[in-house]
């Protein structure tokens, strides 16, 4: 591979001896799927043990957040997972609604919205997966097909929140207002699109002989190392192990909804793409029950001014309305102390969120369960044995993002 140089030998990172050379790959290489090295212990063109350095991409963030206002907060911890931000979103607040004790009075609307929000970020994701996987064993065209898709939900995203990558959309006690017009009409589109998307999607790929040989057999899990090693989502999925957050501890209404949980026994790189191509077609089964509700109307925020801003319409007209705005714009607002876990689905596995209140306007604590970082260390144990050339197969299976593996 044209972009691994060569690092000192180093006896407390990796043995040398025989035959072995000792390689890096990264932290500058357009497989590694962000900023991440790997150094490699090699011989001939298999590799025999392996490293990955960590940390190249470190902002921060965990404690960017605790210097901000609850509300302020969200901005920062979305950038965690830069490709599914509104499901990192969403795992923060509804920690801090549990905090607040208002879970039981989130409008259903609400719930409704962050439902589907949370389903076009795993679907826009996994398309950001699927597109960049296959540019590394050289499929280009299934780029352009899974990026268009995602571009259709960017435009959801952005006509909803403002912004296409980090909207903010969602909010302690509900959502930033209701949705826009026109923004059924398009969810409407994308539904009647997806099912031939995904089906040239399959075509492309699922019996394409070249690919399977890429992957089939390639970086094996077995189900109780991936469980020994806190590996969640797809990769745990593909390995046999039913275990999905939206199931086992269900939010925003999840339990409502009828959608099964993807799984294959195999654990290896093709099983992974099985389990998230399937996932996919999941979260348009769950997108479609989620449209027939938004035909309700009804309430997208709590009813309590000391927690939400109140309307803007109401601010020239109430003395109490304007003080209420003033006082959580420039104080924001106190969470009684205590602490709580908080898990969503994300699309790379369990997200978690630790967060601590001791009675202020800014969290005092906000640690992550980062998914990708439980994943990624996976790789000691499934790249051993396997080529140099199927590494790039290895990593993009796991499908790490360095956002929130670094912080």
């Amino acid at each position: 591979m044209s972009s691994l140089s060569a690092t000192p030998l180093t006896p407390e990172v990796v043995s040398h001896e025989g035959n072995a050379m000792v390689l890096s790959m990264g932290p500058q290489h357009p497989s590694t799927h962000g900023v991440l090295q790997l150094v490699l212990e090699i011989e001939g063109e298999n590799v025999v043990k392996i490293d990955p350095e960590i940390g190249y991409l470190h902002t921060g963030i965990e404690k960017t957040a605790e210097n901000l206002f609850w509300s302020q907060a969200q901005t920062v911890i979305e950038r965690m997972d830069y490709l599914a931000p509104e499901s990192n979103s969403l795992c923060y607040v509804l920690a801090a609604e549990r905090l607040l004790g208002i879970t039981d009075r989130i409008p259903a609307r609400a719930n409704t919205i962050r439902v589907a929000i949370a389903e076009l970020t795993r679907i826009a994701s996994h398309c950001v997966w699927l597109g960049t996987h296959c540019i590394d064993l050289g499929a280009l065209s299934v780029f352009f097909y899974a990026f268009d898709l995602r571009e259709n939900i960017l435009d959801l995203q952005e006509q909803a929140g403002g912004a296409r990558m980090h909207p903010n959309y969602l909010r302690i006690g509900g959502c930033n207002g209701d949705l826009p017009a026109g923004f059924l009409d398009k969810l409407d589109a994308l539904l009647a699109k997806f099912p031939q998307r995904m089906s040239e999607l399959r075509g492309l790929l699922q019996a394409n002989p070249i690919f399977q040989d890429r992957t089939i057999g390639v970086a094996t899990l077995k189900a109780h190392d991936a469980v020994a090693w806190g590996v969640t989502g797809p990769s745990l999925r593909a390995s046999g192990v039913t275990y999905d957050v939206r199931r086992a501890f269900p939010y925003s209404g999840y339990e409502t909804y009828e959608f099964d949980v993807p799984t294959r026994t195999q654990g290896d790189a093709y099983a992974r793409f099985l389990v998230r191509l399937e996932e996919m077609e999941q979260s348009h089964r769950i997108l479609q029950q989620v449209r027939r509700r938004l035909d309700e109307p009804g309430p997208v925020m709590i009813a309590d001014t000391k927690v939400a801003a109140p309307p803007k319409e109401t601010i020239a007209l109430s003395m109490e309305a304007l003080i209420h705005h003033f006082k959580i714009v420039s104080e924001g607002f106190r969470v009684p102390p205590g602490d709580v876990y908080q898990a969503v689905e994300s699309p790379r596995g369990e997200l978690g969120f630790y967060v601590v209140s001791d009675g202020g306007n800014r969290p005092y604590r906000v640690r992550t369960r980062p998914p990708s970082m439980y994943n990624l260390q996976a790789i000691k144990i499934i790249a051993p044995g396997e080529l140099i050339a199927d590494l790039v197969v290895t990593i993009g299976s796991l499908d790490p993002v360095f956002g929130e593996v670094d912080r």
